[in-house]
């Protein structure tokens, strides 16, 4: 059947062809059917060479045409660079597919990554209105969302809608954890520093040791945009951060492990933590108000941020407005989810992203995700020097400050259920998870009122 198909389809090819170089070589079919320059060449060869002329004009024609044909297609203006960037796309998928590794970002991300590559004839004076980069393309149209730092406040706005805060309401020494873990921020900060990347780029790199994408994106579309910042000359590093903290997000599974084996010792893994206690209703309502007015009033700069991810669980725990918080945690988080995903992948073009700058970006984040993972872990065992009891902590609870929710805390609960198949660490894990989100965006705030 297939073969079928492709003789049909060859057919019909050179079918067309021979329509054209009749069309072409009949003076009178020429007269109606080609335009005047076409026909006048075709006179001018009539009365010159006769009959054999129309031939080879018919020829020519055709192969210009196929040569311009050619020239258009991404056979032609392919790049290594693209090449490259497509085999990353579709390993993204395969880590998705394969391995359950975020597949709601991957699967985007990775998508976005081949669309941004495939190539395209690009000259100077023609805009074919197909690239993320190009004016009037839809991919850039999307792109407006991410640029202006439209897509991550959404992005929260469904978090907040979807967080249950108890945990860290009943437990709130747990925040610490989540503040101890954003070390990885300021460490990843000065190291981008000493890099040579100016103050604002550094500032958007270290974000990525939040393990937080949005906010990572929130703050290199202001401080990273390729603009002028704060007396700065910036390049736009929104998409090699992006994917380095998506990524990372992807990988906790893979990443902390090992290194929460390494610091915590056996008997430490096995601690177990008195059940949280019951919290009130009030208090799920109050909790979301007073968080708000506290975090933005310290840290105005993350409001956008913060203002929706507190929002968003207003909605959830009020009780009177079922409907907003099920369409805030689910239709719009999906959709906002596959733009952002789309778009941030598709702005890896081989030219732009296949730098020296996005590979230093990459290092840089990987370290700032272990140096965040470490300071939650050493930051548990530090406040057990001064706990007693069933009041200590489990330090494994200190990898979940990350802002990775809720993978960081899934991974604490695996981690603890190998060591004491019944000792179940998710909820109290998600104390410090959910803590880690609400650091982090404070951290960008911060950073952002320094140099906005």
């Amino acid at each position: 059947m297939d073969l079928k198909k492709a003789f049909t389809v060859f057919a019909i090819l050179g079918l067309l062809v021979l329509l054209n170089m009749l069309v072409v070589s009949n003076p009178g079919l020429a007269n109606r059917v080609l335009p005047e320059t076409a026909t006048s060449e075709v006179s001018s060869e009539t009365t010159a060479e006769g009959e054999l002329s129309y031939i080879q004009f018919a020829l020519d024609k055709t192969r210009e045409g196929m040569d311009k044909f050619i020239s258009f297609t991404g056979f032609r203006n392919a790049t290594s660079g693209n090449l490259i960037m497509i085999l990353v796309g579709l390993f993204f998928i395969y880590l998705a597919i394969r391995y359950d590794y975020e597949p709601l970002l991957l699967v985007p991300i990775g998508t976005g990554i081949i669309i941004g590559n495939i190539p395209f004839f690009q000259d100077g004076g023609i805009n074919l209105q197909l690239g993320i980069y190009q004016k009037g393309s839809v991919l850039n149209y999307l792109y407006f969302g991410v640029v202006q730092g439209i897509y991550p406040p959404l992005i929260f706005l469904g978090i907040g809608a979807m967080t249950d805060f108890s945990s860290l309401i009943s437990n709130p020494r747990l925040i610490l954890l989540g503040a101890a873990a954003q070390v990885g921020i300021f460490i990843t900060f000065m190291g981008a520093l000493y890099l040579g990347f100016n103050m604002p780029e550094a500032a958007s790199i270290g974000i990525i040791g939040g393990a937080d994408g949005p906010t990572a994106i929130f703050l290199s579309s202001k401080l990273a945009n390729g603009s002028v910042v704060h007396g700065y000359e910036t390049k736009n590093l929104i998409g090699p951060i992006a994917i380095a903290a998506y990524s990372y997000m992807a990988l906790v599974p893979v990443i902390q492990p090992p290194i929460m084996r390494l610091l915590i010792t056996k008997k430490e893994r096995i601690i177990r933590m008195k059940p949280p206690r019951t919290v009130s209703k009030l208090e799920k309502i109050m909790f979301p108000i007073v968080g708000l007015i506290l975090t933005t009033f310290i840290s105005p700069g993350a409001l956008p941020l913060l203002g929706m991810l507190f929002f968003g669980n207003i909605l959830k725990e009020s009780g009177v407005t079922k409907r907003l918080a099920d369409t805030a945690r689910n239709s719009l988080i999906d959709i906002v989810t596959i733009v952002l995903g789309l778009t941030v992948g598709a702005s890896t073009q081989a030219d732009v992203f296949l730098t020296g700058e996005s590979m230093m970006i990459f290092v840089l984040g990987a370290l700032s995700f272990m140096v965040a993972t470490a300071g939650g872990i050493l930051f548990a065992k530090v406040m057990n020097i001064f706990l007693r009891g069933n009041n200590r902590i489990n330090p494994l609870l200190g990898a979940a400050g990350v802002s990775a929710v809720p993978d960081s805390a899934r991974v604490v609960q695996q981690e603890g259920l190998k060591y004491d198949p019944s000792n179940h660490l998710l909820m109290h894990a998600m104390a410090p998870n959910v803590a880690g989100v609400i650091g982090s965006a404070v951290a960008a705030g911060i950073l952002m009122s320094f140099l906005l």
